[in-house]
C-alpha cells in the first residue's frame, strides 16, 4: 500500500511540474521571447561573460570546442580553457592550433581555493582565448581556477566535449537581462549530439542517435530539461544547473566559496549553496532556465561508460542531500526547503529503495496468495501508462516550442523508444543509483572512466580521474 501511495504521489508531482513547463513554454511563445535575442546580437549593452572550459584528456574534442566558442554571436566575452593536468596532448594541441605563448604579465588573484596555476597561454591574434595549465585537481578545482583568472562579472561553465549553438549565449544573456538584479544563475538546455552531422564545431544537421544507449539518453534529457526544469524554474525551485552549460554571477559564486572540490555533483552543490546563501541573507533572487539556449554534448554510447556516469550521479546526489539535510522542511528556505529538497530526497535519493521494496512486496503478496497476479498486472499497466503519458508530454513540449527533430519518422522513433525504456532502461537506472550509494559508503569519490569521440572522426579515447 505504501508503494502505491508513493507512486501516486510522484506521478502527481511529475504532472504538476509538467503543467508548469507548459505554462512556461506558452508564456515564452506568447511573449515572442524567441525573437528578442536577435536585437541583442552584437550589442555592446549585453553583459560581458567569461566562458570556463575545464579540460582533462580532451585532445579529440577540444579544438572543435574552442573554435565553436570563439565564433559565438556575442559582443564581449572570453574563453578560458583550464587544463586539469591532462595526460594526453590537450595543451599541446591548443598551443599548436592557436599559436599560443606563455603570458608572463598576467597575475591571478586567488579569491577561492584551487590548485596553483603553472602557466597561462595566450595569443593576441586570438584575444578572447586563454589557456590555463595546472596540476590535476578535478573539475570543481578547474572551475575555481578559471573563476580566479576570469575578468568579467558573469561566468559560464561549459564542458570540453560540448558545443554551443551560435546564439546560445545571447539567448541565455537575454534571460539574465530581464531581471539582472535578482537572477544569480541561468541554466541552458543540453541536448545529445550523437548521430548529428557536425562540421568545424557546428551542428549542421540534427539527427537522432543510431545507437540504443544515446537514444535512451536523448529522451531522458528531453524529459528532464523540457518536462522538468522549465517547471521547476517557474516556481524558483531548480536544484541543478547542468555543468555542461550554465551561467552565474561571479560575485555570488565567490561569496559561497566557489565549487566544492573532491567529489562529483559539483553542479548541484553550487546551486544548493546559492539557494542557501540568498535565503539565509534574505536577498531577492531567482535561478532561471533558458530552454532555447542549446548546448550539444556527447552521450556515453556503451553500457560500461553510461553506468559509470550514472553511479557517479548517484554518489553526488546522496552526498549533496546528506550535506544539506538541515534545509529540508524548513520554512526559512521557502519553496526550495519545503518542496524541492523533500522531493529530491523522497523521489530521487530514496527512489531505488522504495521501488525495490515495493516490487518485492508485490511479488510476495502474489506468492503468498494475498493478492492475484491480475492486480499486479493492472498495477504495472497503470504505472506504464502514466509514465508514458509524461514522456509523450515532453515530446509534445519539444514539438510546440522547438521542433529540432522535424522529420515524422524521428517522432515515431522517439515514441517507440519511449516504450522500450520501460523494458529495462528505467530498471537499470534504479540499479545504477543503488550502486552509486554503495560506492559512496565505500568512500569512492573518483570521476570514473569516460569516453571521448572526435566530432569529425570515428575514433575515441578514454579518460579517468
Amino acid at each position: 500500500m505504501a508503494a502505491t501511495f508513493y507512486v501516486a504521489a510522484v506521478t502527481l508531482i511529475y504532472f504538476c511540474i509538467l503543467f508548469f513547463s507548459y505554462r512556461g513554454i506558452y508564456g515564452m511563445l506568447k511573449g515572442e521571447t524567441y525573437a528578442r535575442f536577435r536585437s541583442l546580437s552584437g550589442s555592446s549593452y549585453v553583459p560581458p561573460v567569461s566562458l570556463l572550459v575545464p579540460a582533462f584528456n580532451e585532445e579529440l574534442t577540444i579544438i572543435d570546442n574552442v573554435k565553436s566558442l570563439l565564433t559565438l554571436n556575442y559582443h564581449t566575452y572570453e574563453v578560458i580553457v583550464v587544463n586539469d593536468g591532462s595526460k594526453d596532448r590537450t595543451v599541446e594541441k591548443l598551443i599548436e592550433a592557436f599559436q599560443l605563448t606563455p603570458l608572463e604579465s598576467e597575475t591571478v588573484t586567488y579569491e577561492i581555493d584551487c590548485t596553483e596555476i603553472k602557466a597561462i597561454y595566450h595569443n593576441p591574434a586570438y584575444p578572447r582565448l586563454y589557456v590555463i595549465d595546472k596540476e590535476n585537481g578535478g573539475k570543481a578545482d578547474s572551475l575555481n581556477a578559471g573563476i580566479n583568472f576570469s575578468h568579467y562579472p558573469l561566468i559560464c561553465s561549459i564542458d570540453a566535449d560540448s558545443l554551443l549553438e551560435k546564439d546560445a549565449l545571447i539567448r541565455m544573456a537575454r534571460v539574465y537581462m530581464e531581471d539582472p538584479g535578482r537572477i544569480v544563475a541561468v541554466g541552458g538546455n543540453v541536448r545529445i549530439a550523437n548521430g548529428c552531422r557536425i562540421e568545424d564545431g557546428v551542428v549542421k544537421d540534427v539527427r537522432l542517435p543510431r545507437k540504443m544507449w544515446p537514444m535512451f539518453q536523448t529522451l531522458e534529457y528531453l524529459k528532464a530539461f523540457l518536462g522538468g526544469r522549465i517547471g521547476w524554474s517557474h516556481i524558483n525551485g531548480l536544484i541543478i544547473v547542468s555543468g555542461a552549460f550554465g551561467m552565474f554571477r561571479k560575485e555570488e559564486v565567490v561569496k559561497v566559496g566557489g565549487y566544492r572540490d573532491g567529489y562529483p555533483g559539483e553542479d548541484m552543490n553550487i546551486i544548493i549553496k546559492l539557494h542557501r546563501y540568498m535565503l539565509e541573507n534574505k536577498l531577492p533572487y531567482k535561478i532561471a532556465y533558458s530552454p532555447d539556449a542549446v548546448c550539444w554534448t556527447q552521450a556515453p554510447d556503451t553500457y560500461r561508460i553510461l553506468s559509470s556516469q550514472r553511479k557517479r550521479w548517484g554518489r553526488g546526489n546522496l552526498k549533496n542531500m546528506l550535506e544539506n539535510w538541515d534545509m529540508i522542511f524548513r520554512p526559512k528556505y521557502k519553496q526550495f526547503g519545503m518542496l524541492t529538497m523533500p522531493y529530491n530526497v523522497i523521489f530521487e535519493t530514496l527512489n531505488p529503495y522504495v521501488k525495490i521494496t515495493g516490487l518485492l512486496a508485490l511479488i510476495g503478496y502474489v506468492a503468498m496468495d494475498m493478492t492475484q497476479w491480475r492486480v499486479l498486472l493492472i498495477y504495472a499497466i497503470i504505472n506504464f501508462l502514466t509514465g508514458y503519458l509524461m514522456a509523450v508530454g515532453s515530446l509534445v513540449l519539444e514539438e510546440i516550442g522547438f521542433r529540432r527533430y522535424p522529420r515524422m519518422r524521428d517522432l515515431f522513433k522517439m515514441m517507440g523508444f519511449s516504450v522500450l525504456m520501460f523494458l529495462g532502461y528505467y530498471q537499470l537506472g534504479v540499479l545504477w543509483r543503488l550502486q552509486g550509494h554503495i560506492e559512496f559508503l565505500r568512500k569512492n569519490n573518483t570521476w570514473g572512466v569516460m569516453t571521448r569521440q572526435s566530432w569529425n572522426e570515428d575514433s575515441a579515447t578514454k579518460s579517468s580521474a
